[in-house]
Formats: C-alpha cells, sequence, structure tokens
C-alpha cells in the first residue's frame, strides 16, 4: 500500500519533473498487532461497564419497554467506552443551607435590572434652563437628506425629557415628525392643513406624544401637499401660522395652563410657502447641514432667501444655530467641511456633531425618537448634548419654585430620562464632541 504525496520531486530516480509521485509505503500491520488491539478494546469495555454513565433522554423519547437483546458491538463500542460522565447540579436547588445574609443579597440582585457594561455610567439629574420666553425655531434646509426631521424630533425629545414643554409643528406633507413622534396622522385626521387653509385653532389639531408628557405635536397630512396651492389666492398667506400660533399662546395664558417654551418648526425640502410661513412665525433659524459638499452648496440661496423674509416680512428673524449632522470622522471631507461651517459662521454653530447612526434610522420604523429607541447610542448622545447646548446658549432665568404656571413646573419625576433608561445611562453624553463623534 501506498500513500499519494503533493507536487514535488521524487525521493530517488524520476525525471524531475512536477507532478505526482508516490510517497514512503507505510507499513504493514500485522495480524497479530489487530488481535492485540482487539484485546484491548475487550479490556476497555471490560473495565468502563461498571462505571456509571448519564445519558440525557427527553422525557417524551424515553423508552417504555425493556430491550431484551444484547446491543451489538457498534452500539457497546459508542456507548459503554465513553468516559463517566458528572452529573451536573442547579445551584439554585440546593440543599445546603442559605445564610440570611446570603438570601437578602440574592433577593436584592434579583430585583435590580440588568445594567450593561457599557451603559454603567451613574444616574445623573438634570434640568435644562428656561428660556424667559418661550423659543420659536424654524428647522429649514431646502436641500433634502440633511437631518431637518431627524433634528426637530429628537432636539424636541431631549428638551422635554429635561423639564421643558416642546411644540413640534409639522409643515412636511410626508409628515416624517408625526411618524417619528408616534402621532397619527392619517388622510381626515385634523392637522397643520386646516390651520393653515381652514383657520382652525392650534389646540384643536395639536396631540400629546407618548414620549414624554411635556411633548406635542401637530401633525401633517397628505391634504398639506395642496395647501401651497390654496395658499396663492388668500389674503396674508405669509402670516397665516404667526396668527394661529400667537392665539394658541394667548389661549394657554387665558385657559391658566403651563406656557410652551420651545416651539420647533419642520418645514419641508423647498422654499414654497410653507417654509415661508414658517419663517414669518419664528424668529429663529436653525439650520442642519450634513457634513458633505452638496449641502454647503445650496447653502447660499438659504441665506439669501432668509434676508428677503427680513427686510419684507420678518425684520426679526436670524439664523442662530447651526448643526453638522451626518459626520463621518474617518472621512477627510467631513472634517474640511466642519472646518469650512466653522470659519464661515463663528458662534452659531454647535459644538456638537452628529455623527452617522443606524439606531438614528432605525428608530422612526418604531414610532419612537432615538433619545427613547436607544438612549446610550452615540446618535441618542448626540442630540441631547446639543440640545443642552442649545438651551443654555438662549437668554434664561434661573428656576422657580413649582405651582407657577407661567413658567412651567419641574418634571413629575426627578429626572425624566430615567424612564427610558432605568439610570443606566449618564445624561452628560461625549460621544458627540468634535473627534469623539
Amino acid at each position: 500500500m501506498s500513500q499519494l504525496g503533493w507536487f514535488g520531486r521524487p525521493a530517488s530516480g524520476g525525471h524531475g519533473q512536477l507532478g505526482w509521485f508516490a510517497a514512503h509505503p507505510l507499513p504493514d500491520v500485522s495480524r497479530e498487532t489487530d488481535d492485540q488491539v482487539d484485546d484491548v478494546a475487550e479490556d476497555v469495555s471490560r473495565e468502563t461497564s461498571t462505571a456509571p454513565v448519564l445519558t440525557v433522554v427527553p422525557q417524551e423519547a424515553q423508552l417504555t419497554e425493556p430491550i431484551d437483546e444484547a446491543p451489538t458491538e457498534p452500539e457497546v463500542v459508542s456507548r459503554e467506552t465513553l468516559a463517566p460522565v458528572v452529573e451536573l447540579h442547579d445551584s439554585s436547588r440546593s440543599e445546603e443551607p442559605v445564610s440570611s445574609e446570603d438570601a437578602t443579597l440574592i433577593d436584592a440582585l434579583d430585583d435590580e435590572p440588568f445594567v450593561p457594561r457599557e451603559t454603567s455610567s451613574p444616574r445623573v439629574v438634570e434640568r435644562f434652563p428656561l428660556p424667559t420666553e418661550t423659543r420659536i425655531m424654524t428647522i429649514a434646509n431646502q436641500k433634502g437628506g440633511v437631518g431637518k426631521t431627524t433634528t426637530a424630533v429628537n432636539l424636541a425629545s431631549a428638551l422635554a425629557a429635561a423639564g421643558l414643554k416642546v411644540v413640534v409643528l409639522d409643515l412636511d406633507p410626508q409628515g416624517n415628525a408625526s411618524t417619528a413622534l408616534g402621532v397619527d396622522h392619517h388622510s381626515g385626521v385634523p392637522g397643520m392643513y386646516e390651520v393653515l387653509v381652514e383657520g382652525r385653532p392650534l389646540a384643536e389639531v395639536i396631540q400629546q406624544c407618548a414620549e414624554a408628557p411635556d411633548l406635542w405635536c401637530a401633525p401633517a397630512t397628505v391634504d398639506l401637499a395642496g395647501a401651497e396651492i390654496e395658499l396663492v389666492s388668500m389674503v396674508a398667506r405669509e402670516s397665516r401660522l404667526q396668527r394661529a400660533v400667537a392665539k394658541y399662546f394667548k389661549a394657554l395664558k387665558q385657559a391658566g395652563e403651563r406656557r410652551v417654551d420651545y416651539v420647533l418648526i419642520d418645514c419641508p425640502p423647498s422654499l414654497g410657502l410653507l417654509t415661508i410661513n414658517a419663517f414669518v412665525a419664528a424668529p429663529e433659524v436653525l439650520i442642519p447641514i450634513q457634513c458633505e459638499y452638496y449641502a454647503l452648496e445650496g447653502l447660499s440661496q438659504l441665506l439669501s432667501n432668509i434676508e428677503l423674509i427680513q427686510e419684507h416680512l420678518n425684520p426679526d428673524l436670524a439664523v442662530t444655530t447651526i448643526l453638522l449632522t451626518m459626520y463621518d470622522g474617518r472621512t477627510r471631507l467631513a472634517a474640511q467641511v466642519v472646518e469650512e461651517v466653522r470659519h464661515h459662521f463663528g458662534e452659531q454653530v454647535l459644538r456638537s456633531l452628529v455623527p452617522r447612526s443606524v439606531r438614528i434610522s432605525e428608530a422612526p420604523s418604531h414610532g419612537q425618537t432615538v433619545m427613547t429607541y436607544d438612549p446610550s447610542s452615540s446618535g441618542a448622545r448626540a442630540y441631547l448634548e446639543a440640545a443642552r447646548e442649545m438651551a443654555q446658549r438662549g437668554v434664561h432665568e434661573e428656576l422657580v419654585a413649582a405651582g407657577d404656571a407661567g413658567v412651567g413646573a419641574p418634571p413629575a419625576v426627578a429626572d425624566p430620562w430615567a424612564r427610558w433608561t432605568d439610570g443606566r445611562v449618564t445624561r452628560r453624553g461625549i460621544a458627540s464632541k468634535e473627534g469623539e463623534a
């Protein structure tokens, strides 16, 4: 019997060409050696037959009748020659007595929620400062896909979690902000179309969000797509949203209800009448900029339109906040865009950078923002840091005692953020800092 080897030169002779060749033949195994192997196997089976063997068989698969026939030789080798099996005991069913101190410790561990190692930071109680008056901010950029809706809903969720009352006005006919906040916005539900076209009060269409008791949203339905055409022939078409918001604030004050701290208006990716209504209604503009070249290319047109609104319709309008989104620290282009934007706009640009995050994209499919979907993700921490910075930049006053409906009461719990994370995530996220996103 011979064994085939791989390419090479034969050990002796041959023409020196590469190919298969016969390797050294294996030594023949004599019959006496086979008999010795059989004797050893019989001795091993005889010695191990007395050792206890534990065979795990499902209860429904156990045999009900004994087998009279002797097992064949292969079964003897496969079952009787196995090494002894050590039975595993369940520590929870141990008959050993447990001391009272150990029992107390076990009960305490069972009651505490599981805390992953990545989110085991201490719990921080925090409230954002209250503004001296309601801040109305329009989130606009005529380029699509830069994160306008994502920025609106996540900033609103973060501000509401910090004890502020926030209202989101969805002016985008696609209704993505309403979807992310879990608000019903199918056809037939009253929304921003009825407010702008039919003059319905804002208080009748606004809905409370499930994420936080202080988070509200006025939804956008499919009917809003035709609102721009219908607004063309109306009187004072550019200021209809402004009057609706003013009436809403007046109604809250007359009813003695808590005032609104922030109003965030989500605009469509265009510069039509819906966006113009948002510019007229708000004194502040927040521009999300994607960290790519195309996002910078259309920024000059947006700023030109804002200047026209300042001259003719709203002299108080100003770009106060710029947020850089979809930052990818692995690319040199993203760093260059950040440098250019910071160079031209200076202090208007938030220090926080929103990184590219799969969790941010997944959250709307569950009817949530990333703040509640995955509070420990880099995207949630980035938006939390941006909301904190935005709140601290505005004019604010010291916190007052509870019960004053004019400036709002503290949240029902010490830390609303703990409702979502069970105290497992720190409020001081650092993932959004530049260079660490």
